[in-house]
């Protein structure tokens, strides 16, 4: 891998309020110097003190692209929350781009990353069955001969994907209701537990109880029994833990996990195969962390934008 060659993909950036964390993914960025970025903001909070020049701080940090390079900007001048900001942000950057790959401004993904993704997304671009590439590894697959494998739960501290597969994304999930009734989740043969967590959330999405985007997004991906590109080492470091985190507020192993060099030449599997044993394993520790997930579900979503979890 060649840290000094341009990226190919466009990357969008999404930033809010947070200057200090913003600062550090926006470097990363730089590094790789990508042909296209694509940058969405939200607008501050009526009545948050400071949060009006948080908010400009942020937007000055990303002003300073000084490599050659194509740069859209949409930005709110007014707060539309996690919901509807995050996901017109990304529709709106892949009306401008057909693949795309996703930052946070509390996600910074390894170099590598950036070259993974270009070589994935022209790899998988005309396999209607992958749905997005992932940089966060939460269970690596022993004695596993490939760079990345399959599965059917997406993590999206830094992802990338096609407009074919974000068509697909609907953040009102009309379809949940039929969805629901016909228990389709238990058809496809995902675990009783799973399922119940997943009903319960989407139906609270469904109601508007929750202002969120990306459990539509896994809807969307499970719905339509998508596979999700998860690589064997961790290419993600997630600094956005603490008390000024929209979602991340509690401690978890996840937290700051180190972001490694995936090896080039990737080893590609030689089919696009889902295995349960690896969706089975991830229940698992789905399960393993129900306390935290249930309180979360009850209130850490009250959200200001623009952490997921």
């Amino acid at each position: 891998m060649d840290a000094a060659r341009p990226v190919k993909s466009a990357v969008l950036l999404i930033v809010f309020n947070r200057p200090d964390l913003t600062r550090v993914v926006f470097e990363r960025i730089r590094e790789v110097k990508p042909k296209t970025l694509l940058i969405v903001a939200d607008g501050p909070r009526e009545g948050v003190p400071g949060e009006a020049d948080r908010c400009a701080k942020v937007r000055e940090i990303v002003a300073d692209v000084d490599w050659d390079c194509k740069v859209l900007q949409n930005y709110s001048d007014v707060n539309l929350g996690c919901r509807d900001r995050v996901s017109s942000g990304i529709t709106w950057a892949f009306q401008n781009e057909p693949e795309v790959i996703v930052i946070e401004d509390d996600c910074v993904p390894s170099r590598s990353f950036f070259y993974y993704c270009d070589e994935l997304l022209e790899k998988y671009r005309d396999d209607p069955k992958v749905k997005i590439i992932g940089a966060d590894c939460r269970h690596s697959i022993e004695n596993y001969s490939y760079s990345y494998y399959f599965g059917r739960t997406p993590y999206i501290w830094a992802w990338a994907s096609w407009r074919r597969a974000w068509n697909e994304y609907d953040v009102e999930m009309k379809d949940w209701p039929e969805f629901n009734r016909q228990d389709k989740m238990t058809k496809m043969g995902w675990k009783s537990f799973v399922v119940n967590f997943y009903k319960r959330i989407w139906t609270r999405i469904y109601n508007m109880e929750i202002d969120t985007w990306d459990y539509q997004w896994v809807f969307a991906i499970v719905k339509n029994e998508g596979a999700c590109i998860h690589p064997q080492v961790n290419l993600v470091k997630n600094i956005g833990f603490g008390q000024e985190a929209t979602h991340t507020k509690v401690e978890s192993r996840l937290a700051n996990r180190e972001a490694v060099e995936i090896d080039f030449p990737l080893r590609h599997p030689p089919a696009v195969e889902l295995s349960w044993d690896v969706d089975h394993h991830l229940q698992r520790l789905y399960q393993a962390w129900w306390p935290r997930i249930v309180n979360r579900v009850k209130g850490i979503f009250k959200c200001a934008f623009p952490s997921h979890e």
